[in-house]
């Protein structure tokens, strides 16, 4: 890489930690930060996965760690933001990604399934944002960057709690831009469309259903994971200082029908 793309997209000398990274687009961004050059800590609730993804990385010439983390529970978040700290450093780079997926019929869906998603999913990006947000503004540089998605915006294939769930993520997101604008940390969101990862390995039985949702986008199929790479580091990146508060659609053109 040369000198001047090395100042907008390289991650040498920065951290990252990464929420769910151990597979599906958290995987694809914990991948793409580490390669970039940050030293990247994995955080994700399966031991195996993340053994057998720093263990790929570290064969790749990465500087990466994994933690085993809980975000089912408050104390469960703060234990794993304390660990992810510990490997390099407090971090420059978040990059929510974790998530649950529990879809039940509208009508069946309870106070835990609420409860539940709502946790991993808005409240921990909440509380590690709190976390590591105020000392990246100290040190005057830090990229916090949430995984949303399509039901964010638009009802389709039983959003449910789920889609309430990355609404608030949004939300969060903005909040967190007007919050630390002006300090050097930026809050963004890369919205994806139907993506083919484990979260939603439920849907992908139903082949006619994801055929339909790749003829909707406007490249002719749906996403994989290394779709996110290039939108990730530039994110992360000294690169991308003035956009904060912005959602970037990654979607192969799905919503713009």
């Amino acid at each position: 890489m040369n000198a001047y793309l090395a100042d907008l997209f390289g991650l040498h000398g920065r951290t990252a930690v990464v929420t769910g990274g151990s597979s599906g687009i958290g995987r694809g961004i914990a991948t793409a930060l580490a390669s970039a050059g940050a030293a990247t800590v994995i955080v994700a609730r399966g031991a195996d996965r993340i053994e057998e993804t720093v263990s790929t990385l570290k064969a790749g010439g990465c500087r990466v760690a994994g933690v085993v983390g809980d975000l089912s529970t408050r104390d469960g978040i703060r234990a794993a933001a304390e660990d992810a700290a510990g490997p390099f450093g407090e971090p420059d780079i978040l990059v929510n990604s974790a998530g649950i997926n529990i879809r039940p019929p509208f009508a069946e869906i309870t106070e835990a399934d609420w409860d539940a998603t709502m946790t991993v999913n808005a409240l921990a990006p909440f509380l590690l944002g709190q976390r590591f947000a105020p000392g990246m503004a100290e040190r005057g540089y830090g990229r916090l960057i949430h995984i949303s998605s399509q039901q964010a915006h638009r009802a389709f294939v039983g959003s449910g709690v789920y889609g309430a769930s990355k609404g608030a993520v949004e939300s969060l997101m903005r909040s967190e831009a007007e919050a630390w604008g002006g300090t050097g940390v930026t809050s963004n969101s890369l919205v994806p469309g139907f993506v083919l990862t484990p979260l939603n390995a439920r849907l992908q039985q139903d082949t006619a259903k994801v055929e339909a949702l790749a003829a909707r986008t406007m490249i002719g199929r749906n996403g994989l994971p290394e779709d996110f790479a290039a939108a990730a580091v530039f994110l992360a990146g000294a690169g991308s200082g003035y956009v904060t508060g912005h959602s970037l659609f990654i979607d192969g053109g799905l919503s713009v029908h």
